[in-house]
């Protein structure tokens, strides 16, 4: 991936033509508290590279005393990456973590065997009240490290590189690119960028990792004649370089990375290659056999009755 402009897309340039491979327009998903939207999973594209769910929180305001409470719950066989615009998110966990994220820093949580978390808006920011908008992502883990120890790392937005040059800003939050390395260590080849173009710009997006996508924030962007504008989840040709312009201040998030191989079984918060794990964890959190969330255990969220049995698609994943 470089930094230099590079020409429009020409026609009949293979690098030009079909540079899109998938659109995905998110569905809403209401919480209660706010609204999602969930560009992944999808019946179009299931995964991108290891990312298998990918939601957009907000943008949501909340006035005084309102505020989020996701209760603590139960995730198995992946790794969980919250990313904040706006706001702050308090995180709980069983491991004993208590970690405020804000934005452009990063919270990445590996279940592994198995973690409870929680997610809620902490007593100050509930006081004043705050708007909050940020994205949400699972990313499956490679199936002989689905049963790691759980794990949890935090890195402020200092801690991760952003690069500046030629109208174009980046914030570097997994892997490798524009020249710099994330600290966040992954399980499997990783990237997942937060970048921002100013109107007129344009950068290229080299084939660096096997599958790439692009979920736009804001803003208007073109790529080969064709403009797409806020909340679309963009799943590029593989091996093909292409050329983004901006045709307005634009910002989108650039993620993927190597493929997962054998597809996953998804089922409420459990993900896993084994349908047998998932079963067996629905029977471990419905009979309290979870760890607790220390400062968080009054409450929790029951295992869902209302949901069906997880299924399997060939290439990743599927939703009943």
């Amino acid at each position: 991936m470089s930094w230099s402009p590079t020409p429009d897309p020409t026609l009949g340039d293979r690098d030009s033509v079909n540079a899109v491979d998938i659109l995905i327009v998110p569905r809403a998903v209401d919480l209660g508290e706010m609204t999602v939207r969930r560009a992944l999973p999808s019946v179009k594209r299931q995964m991108v590279g290891p990312f298998i769910f990918f939601d957009q929180m907000g943008p949501a305001e909340f006035l005084t005393d309102q505020g989020i409470d996701v209760r603590p719950h139960p995730h198995i066989n992946l790794a969980t990456l919250t990313y904040l615009f706006e706001g702050q998110i308090m995180h709980r966990d069983s491991l004993g973590t208590e970690q405020a994220i804000e934005p452009g820093a990063v919270n990445w949580m590996r279940a592994g065997r198995g973690i409870v978390h929680s997610e809620r808006t902490s007593a100050d920011r509930r006081r004043d009240g705050q708007r909050l908008f940020g994205i949400q992502t699972w990313m499956a883990l490679p199936e002989d490290r689905e049963e790691d120890d759980p794990a949890f790392l935090h890195h402020g937005k200092d801690d991760l590189p952003h690069v500046s040059a030629d109208g174009i800003t980046a914030r570097l939050i997994a892997g490798t690119a524009f020249g710099e390395t994330s600290p966040l260590v992954t399980a499997s080849d990783t990237l997942y960028a937060d970048v921002a173009l100013a109107a007129g710009r344009s950068m290229p997006i080299d084939p660096t990792t096997e599958e790439r996508a692009m979920y736009t924030i804001s803003g208007e962007i073109d790529i080969a004649g064709d403009t797409f504008g806020p909340a679309q989840l963009l799943v590029l040709h593989p091996g093909d370089r292409i050329t983004v312009r901006a045709s307005s201040d634009a910002r989108f998030m650039l993620f993927g990375g190597a493929p997962m191989g054998a597809p996953r079984y998804i089922w409420w918060n459990f993900v896993s290659s084994r349908l047998e794990r998932i079963e067996a964890a629905k029977e471990e959190w419905a009979r309290g056999r979870f760890d607790t969330v220390p400062g968080d255990e009054a409450d929790f969220i029951p295992l869902p009755d209302n949901i069906g049995k997880p299924r399997r698609a060939q290439g990743g994943v599927f939703y009943p």
